[in-house]
């Protein structure tokens, strides 16, 4: 079956999305593994599948698969993508609901130029589950801050990014302390209210920047002291800002690339 599809990247974290009637009915994992793959794919970060509107329900629904088949709660940015791909289709109009893995999320669209969309959203109450752990790794222990941002994030303070953060953040991801694996934040304070980040996510591995993990690190630098709301988060693709009151506030961009089919075999 023909798989049609649109590219969107939000800082970089880029997405396939496809409306669900467009999709099979089933096999999405293993279709996610080939549309996603860099090499003999079309290459992105993760595959949505993406409803339109319902009656009485949200402006629209999403499913997101990870480069690797699985399907996390969230994504921040994947979410944002998916807010762009309703706009453009009408869909929605200044302020966009979607229900995600993790509940419904609200979007309210800053500005707009042809495709390219900036966007802030309403992440919920991100919960602070322990502020310092004492992680065991192989080359011993790590105090880290345990987030649940609609996923599960593990946040490590470090004080720069010359060492081998990645092979880390693989560690991290699959450690018996998180039996269904959890992302990876390194965060570095840049100043009262910036923080310097690198993303090491659960099923995709290194990625260019990640809204949930941009909000779980936020809110582990306020927690820790690091740094104060709002804050930059200085990340390889770029900055997203992050408010913290009662719930947490995510704006960034979101991009519409192209559109295409997938010859699935």
């Amino acid at each position: 079956m023909n798989i049609p599809f649109t590219k969107a990247h939000g800082a970089q974290n880029d997405f396939l999305l496809t409306w669900r009637s467009d999709a099979p009915a089933t096999g999405h994992p293993d279709i996610a593994r080939a549309i996603c793959d860099r090499h003999t794919g079309v290459g992105a970060d993760g595959w949505m599948l993406v409803d339109p509107p319902r009656a009485g329900e949200a402006d629209g629904a999403i499913e997101l698969f990870n480069s690797d088949g699985s399907a996390p709660e969230i994504s921040g940015n994947g979410t944002r993508c998916a807010a762009a791909l309703l706009i453009h289709h009408g869909h929605a109009a200044d302020t966009v609901r979607i229900r995600t893995g993790a509940g419904i999320k609200t979007l309210r669209l800053l500005k707009r130029a042809g495709l390219e969309f900036e966007f802030e959203m309403d992440m919920g109450r991100v919960a602070v589950l322990a502020e310092h752990f004492a992680l065991p790794l192989a080359d011993g222990p790590r105090d880290v801050t345990l987030i649940d941002a609609g996923n599960p994030q593990c946040a490590v303070p470090v004080d720069n990014f010359e060492f081998d953060w990645r092979a880390m953040g693989a560690e991290i991801e699959r450690h018996p302390q998180f039996p269904n694996r959890t992302n990876v934040s390194f965060v570095k304070p840049a100043d009262t209210h910036s923080i310097d980040v690198r993303f090491w996510e659960r099923g995709a591995g290194e990625t260019m920047s990640s809204g949930t993990g941009s909000t779980g690190a936020a809110v582990a630098a306020v927690a820790r002291g690091m740094a104060q709301s709002p804050l930059r988060v200085l990340t390889p693709a770029g900055p997203l800002d992050v408010r913290i009151e009662d719930h947490v506030f995510l704006r960034g961009p979101a991009v519409l690339l192209a559109e295409g089919v997938f010859f699935s075999v």
